[in-house]
């Protein structure tokens, strides 16, 4: 009992850190800053611009060409959070490449590969910082889009919004974990933001790599796309398949990175 107290002791003063860290960097401002105004200005295009989407349901409405009433609140949240996900394709990677790059540099990774306290207690609790910091950059937009559904009529079930956002964060967990990971193997930030982004865009467009594949192999690549699993979460579906998808990239992100400090901690010594 009072080992389990000692690591989750251990997991929320790393955890404590790493999100002190975030809320003390100009960087991390900056790139929330940069997410906001994008997700912003992406919002305002598609509900308020001439060619968004009330403009045209407005058009097609007038024109006849509906021939059945447009859920225009379930439309603006599947095509938002689609738009949020390929934001956060270039936002993520540049979250996670200073989880440990930033170590190498000031040295302290020596110190945390030495410490009594274990790699993936180390590696959980830099995360768990990460995608804290990632949900307080989801939140004001959570805001907006429920104040903006909730003017339709007929009201519009908010659960669909707040699935489709969950989504948005287990997927951003999981390639958090494997940039943290990235992070692990080198001390340029650039670099590793670079690998991240290609391994995300890798991650994202694999589902078109696999429907050129036929059998079981192709099944098996397309179970791996984060684009795939992520729109079901969109459409307001509980994809059981995407949920142990996502989480297993955690769990892989945090595995891999474990070794690669283990790896570290052995050349030293």
């Amino acid at each position: 009992m009072n080992s389990i107290i000692t690591v989750i002791s251990n997991i929320l003063a790393i955890y404590r850190r790493e999100l002190q860290s975030y809320f003390a960097s100009p960087l991390a401002y900056g790139i929330a800053t940069i997410f906001w105004l994008l997700a912003g200005f992406l919002l305002v295009v598609l509900v308020f611009s001439p060619d968004g989407i009330l403009a045209q349901s407005a058009f097609a409405d007038q024109a006849g060409l509906q021939t059945a009433p447009l859920d225009i609140p379930y439309e603006f949240t599947q095509i938002y959070l689609g738009l949020l996900g390929s934001l956060s394709m270039f936002v993520l990677p540049a979250l996670s490449m200073g989880l440990y790059t930033e170590e190498r540099k000031q040295g302290t990774l020596e110190l945390l590969a030495t410490s009594p306290i274990t790699n993936w207690v180390v590696a959980l609790g830099k995360l768990l910082g990460v995608v804290t910091f990632f949900i307080t950059m989801v939140l004001p937009l959570l805001i907006l889009e429920s104040l903006i559904v909730n003017a339709s009529d007929p009201p519009f079930d908010l659960k669909f919004l707040f699935l489709g956002h969950c989504g948005l964060i287990l997927m951003a967990a999981g390639i958090l974990s494997l940039g943290m990971f990235i992070s692990s193997l080198t001390e340029s930030t650039v670099l590793a933001a670079i690998l991240t982004f290609a391994l995300v865009l890798v991650l994202f467009v694999i589902e078109g790599v696999a429907s050129g594949l036929q059998g079981p192999l192709g099944e098996a690549i397309s179970h791996l796309s984060l684009l795939k699993h992520y729109n079901n979460f969109t459409q307001g579906v509980l994809d059981i398949s995407g949920l142990i998808l996502f989480l297993s990239y955690v769990v892989l992100g945090l595995f891999l990175t474990a070794q690669s400090i283990e790896a570290f901690r052995f050349q030293r010594n």
